[in-house]
């Protein structure tokens, strides 16, 4: 099985919290959504959930509603007495009672099993949208900033411009620092409908950024390249 990161903490940015009793129903999710390029924890455990999100603060909550322990409607009714993460509840229920119940606990959209496993990504890309556009995003590691909002970039103060690509690969990088990237995962996430780009042209773009970040912080190389594997920020 894949899904074994149940005591792994992991960086809020980006990560989709699934909360599944069933592994195989979870890896099938994990396994969609880490196609999509989303960073994913699991947790089979109901009473577990509340004091991992309290710790961990993950970008959405994908959420079954009868869990061991604690159902999902108990965790959703206390995560929304501290916190506007957008939940959605995955449930084999289908009767319209327990559909209302859940939205009116707080629920963000309500999936019923079985389900589409590409519906199911595309709801959660839709909730994300819709949040990243309403809610100011800005990233910052090590004197590096971007705000995705105003799609700015600045270094120890100083602005940065970057190009359209140059700035989305130093979003992905600020995301999980330390993460490695592939340069087919950079490819599919920065040139998702072209299928002509060589994968080359990742090369060049962050030698380019490499260079535009090291003109404002010439002491430290933060994008490294690890041989065989991508790139990552560290």
């Amino acid at each position: 099985m894949r899904v074994t990161n149940q005591n792994t903490a992991v960086s809020s940015t980006s990560t989709i919290l699934v909360v599944e009793d069933e592994p195989q129903i979870a890896e099938l999710v994990i396994d969609y959504l880490e196609q999509a390029a989303y960073t994913t924890h699991w947790l089979s455990d109901g009473g577990k959930v509340v004091p991992w999100v309290q710790q961990n603060s993950p970008s959405l909550i994908l959420l079954d509603v009868i869990l061991p322990s604690k159902s999902g409607t108990d965790i959703c009714r206390e995560i929304r007495a501290f916190s506007k993460v957008p939940i959605v509840l995955l449930t084999a229920r289908v009767e319209e009672v327990d559909r209302l119940l859940g939205f009116n606990l707080g629920a963000d959209d309500y999936i019923c099993k079985p389900f589409s496993p590409p519906e199911m990504v595309a709801r959660v890309r839709s909730i994300l949208r819709r949040i990243t556009a309403t809610e100011p995003v800005e990233n910052g590691y090590r004197g590096i900033h971007v705000d995705e909002e105003q799609h700015r970039v600045s270094v120890f103060g100083q602005q940065l411009t970057l190009t359209p690509v140059e700035f989305r690969l130093l979003a992905i990088f600020l995301n999980c620092p330390g993460r490695v990237y592939s340069r087919a995962h950079l490819m599919d996430v920065i040139y998702a409908d072209n299928l002509n780009v060589s994968d080359r042209s990742i090369d060049s773009h962050i030698k380019n950024l490499r260079k535009k970040i090291r003109s404002l912080q010439p002491n430290e190389e933060v994008i490294h390249t690890i041989y065989g594997m991508g790139y990552k920020l560290e």
